[in-house]
């Protein structure tokens, strides 16, 4: 069943057209004119219960504009969005009652409070039952190690732990969709796996639909089964994680431990990232050539000592696709194709 539907959804913004110096800036000020700039162009999606789903894109792609229509927090300048069967924008208090969110950094909590008293706040605000709040409160306190924090004032609180802490208020009430976006900034790299376990498991038991924008691709790669990619305010692709990488990443890297090297390395069947009197980065397709093959190749400059191979990751694909590789018509109309 679908939780989220999202029709032609387009966000535009006016923006005054300056002009440089005294004259253009009194021009500004008694008769402005106005661009149009749309952040959100007609996107179209759909998420089903208890999906786990990566909002992924550059910095300006239209990922927290889209988020904040699905929360009620902006109005769409046309298209629609229906959230558990209601429109946010238009009835923001019962959306409320079934969504959770984290924006970053910004806090939920009552910052000269213990979080204790915040976390009852909440139970109030949601109007929790009883039972139901001390068991959320038991089991996210284990999974998060809240047990030090519980009655620490909130301004006390690194960020890791702040962000354990928002991350909990979030999913107290049980509600059926939460939005995360960039939950993970900043944190160190223990406190993200804490948060990504604890985000799975939920998902798992309560089949809570889980949105996620990151920059850190880790989190998709650990966390999410499928990706909706944005580029410039329109999705270029929708479909499994899986997927994706298994059509797109065709890449194999490999780096090389050598000695004896005579010259610089040229390849003809890979690509050199970086080289050293002792080390070789290269990555090539291996729909085009063998690793037999590109040793081969390298054995006649030096003698190799080692190797290490791995597989495109999201991250490099995702690299090269806003490098410019997969950014054409024709390869955006084949993403689309291939999504599911």
């Amino acid at each position: 069943m679908a939780v989220i539907e999202v029709k032609n959804l387009v966000k535009a913004y006016k923006i005054i057209k300056k002009e440089d110096g005294l004259i253009g800036y009194f021009k500004n000020l008694i008769n402005p004119k106005y661009s149009e700039f749309q952040a959100v162009k007609g996107i179209n999606f759909s998420i089903q219960e208890g999906e786990l789903v990566g909002y992924i894109g550059e910095n300006g792609a239209g990922k927290s504009t889209t988020i904040k229509m699905l929360t009620g927090l902006l109005t769409p300048t046309s298209g629609e969005v229906i959230v558990n069967g209601i429109k946010p924008n238009e009835k923001r208090i019962e959306n409320n009652k079934y969504i959770g969110a984290v924006f970053g950094q910004k806090t939920q909590l009552w910052w000269d409070l213990p979080v204790i008293e915040s976390f009852d706040l909440i139970k109030k605000m949601y109007k929790i039952p009883n039972n139901e709040y001390k068991e959320n409160l038991k089991k996210f306190t284990e999974i998060l190690e809240l047990e030090d924090l519980l009655n620490k004032q909130v301004k006390n609180l690194s960020l890791g732990q702040k962000m354990r802490c928002e991350i909990a208020a979030t999913f107290l009430h049980n509600p059926k969709i939460v939005y995360l976006d960039e939950p993970t900034i900043g944190l160190d790299v223990f406190v993200k796996e804490n948060i990504r376990k604890f985000i799975k498991e939920i998902n798992k038991e309560k089949k809570t639909t889980v949105i996620l924008t990151t920059h850190d691709l880790k989190d998709i790669e650990d966390v999410c089964d499928r990706i909706i990619l944005l580029d410039k305010g329109q999705i270029i692709y929708d479909g499994e994680k899986q997927k994706f990488k298994d059509t797109y990443g065709k890449y194999v890297f490999a780096e090389f431990i050598i000695k004896n090297k005579t010259e610089n390395i040229k390849l003809n069947n890979a690509q050199i990232i970086e080289e050293t009197e002792n080390r070789l980065k290269i990555k090539f397709s291996h729909e085009e050539v063998t690793i037999l093959k590109v040793m081969d190749e390298i054995s006649k400059y030096c003698t190799i000592e080692d190797i290490h191979m791995k597989e495109a990751e999201l991250e490099d694909i995702l690299k090269e696709i806003y490098k410019g590789a997969h950014t054409n018509v024709k390869v955006n109309d084949s993403i689309r194709k291939n999504a599911i």
